[in-house]
């Protein structure tokens, strides 16, 4: 109110104001860097034990005997990986493609975060050549007489064999518990009787990990363990099992490389495609449909680019076609101009690789008219059946 006596009018504004912004505390966790395991004094360059007949001074160990030490088999290991405390980044983490730490591995590598190889435990995304292992050893195309050593690369092991095992009433719970911590497992089977272990991981390079990391050491009872590859299972199952899983994998290799469209398709996902392919296969057919080898191998779908051949002409009169179509609602109709005088003649089809003769051969003896001689019909004779009745013989003509 003014002093006047009058009222005064305000203007208010209705604007709300913006709410102020919040402020997002943003947590940076750095790379742990790797531990060293042991001090550098404690690698000793000492030969290695005999273990063959002839001793190999370019890969510095013994050759010619496939079988370790029965003794030396027995010594427990100088040290022992710790994942959760030594993991850590490298300099091979600045290289995609590095192989892992033997030394690490085995819990005796003096050089901590200046190592040159990954100090971690192999994930699924770590694929190696076939020929060498996870720690860039090179592979040989059979086992060692003892299952030991680096392995094959005949075939993809992903089995070790565990022996010696001290037997007690919780032997299974021990080895799952010691397993399990070098890598994601598949199956494991224990003989409770004989101290005996074979471990399934899911990985190959998680299984030579494990090969290298618990040969040597003591679960529970302070036993050395006795860790080696373990052989083909025989049994049908396993068999079946394990070429089951190679077929998985050549087909998740597949649905990798083809566009994710085409392999709804394949899979039978997309319904639109369902739908067309029920019509298609059915070759005019009630109630039939064509398998996939057959479906699949020929037309504008075949995963062969051989099958695809003179199919890509059809795919090209329509679109030709529905661009006529639209033309004509645009046009109003075919008059001058219209859309089926610019539709171009259809060029002539490749000639045909498939069978004997090629098209125009095919259409060359099509078009050929062939006159056919009529046979003479014999004249017929007047003086009964047995007047044109004759012999070879030269005497009856006379």
């Amino acid at each position: 109110m003014a002093e006047d006596g009058t009222q005064a009018l305000v203007a208010q504004s209705t604007e709300v104001a913006a709410p102020a912004p919040k402020k997002m505390k943003k947590i940076v966790r750095k790379k742990r860097p790797a531990r060293a395991q042991v001090d550098p004094d404690f690698i000793t360059s000492e030969p290695p034990p005999q273990t063959g007949t002839i001793f190999n001074i370019w890969y510095n160990k013994w050759s010619g005997g496939d079988r370790e030490d029965k003794y030396l088999s027995k010594t427990p290991a100088k040290g022992r990986c710790n994942i959760a405390r030594d993991s850590g980044y490298t300099q091979a983490d600045k290289h995609p493609g590095s192989h892992f730490c033997l030394w690490f591995c085995r819990g005796i590598c003096p050089k901590g975060q200046d190592c040159e190889y990954l100090h971690r435990l192999p994930g699924v995304h770590d694929i190696f050549n076939p020929n060498v292992d996870c720690f860039g050893r090179d592979k040989f195309s059979d086992y060692r007489d003892d299952m030991g050593g680096v392995g094959s690369f005949m075939r993809q092991n992903r089995t070790i064999y565990l022996g010696r095992i001290f037997v007690s009433d919780d032997i299974e719970e021990i080895v799952a518990r010691h397993a399990a911590e070098w890598g994601p497992i598949e199956r494991l089977r224990v003989l409770n009787t004989r101290g005996v272990a074979f471990v399934t991981y899911v990985n190959e390079a998680n299984a030579q990990f494990a090969k290298e990391a618990m040969a040597h050491q003591s679960l529970d009872h302070n036993e050395v363990l006795n860790v080696r590859w373990a052989t083909a299972d025989p049994n049908p199952m396993a068999q079946a099992r394990e070429a089951r899983r190679t077929e998985e994998q050549a087909a998740e290799a597949i649905r990798r490389a083809l566009p994710a469209e085409f392999v709804a398709e394949l899979e039978g996902r997309d319904p639109e495609a369902r739908k067309r392919r029920k019509i298609e296969s059915s070759y005019g057919l009630e109630g039939y449909e064509a398998p996939d080898d057959i479906h699949f191998a020929r037309g504008v779908q075949a995963v062969n680019p051989i099958g695809r051949r003179g199919f890509e002409l059809e795919d090209e009169q329509q679109r030709l076609m529905l661009d006529m179509g639209d033309g004509q609602q645009q046009n109003g109709g075919y008059g001058d101009g219209g859309a089926m005088a610019a539709l171009p003649a259809p060029p002539a089809r490749p000639e045909e690789e498939d069978g004997i003769f090629s098209s125009s051969t095919l259409a060359a003896l099509q078009s050929a008219k062939v006159a056919e001689v009529p046979k003479a019909t014999p004249k017929a004779s007047a003086g009964g059946p047995l007047v044109a009745y004759g012999s070879d013989d030269d005497e009856d003509d006379e």
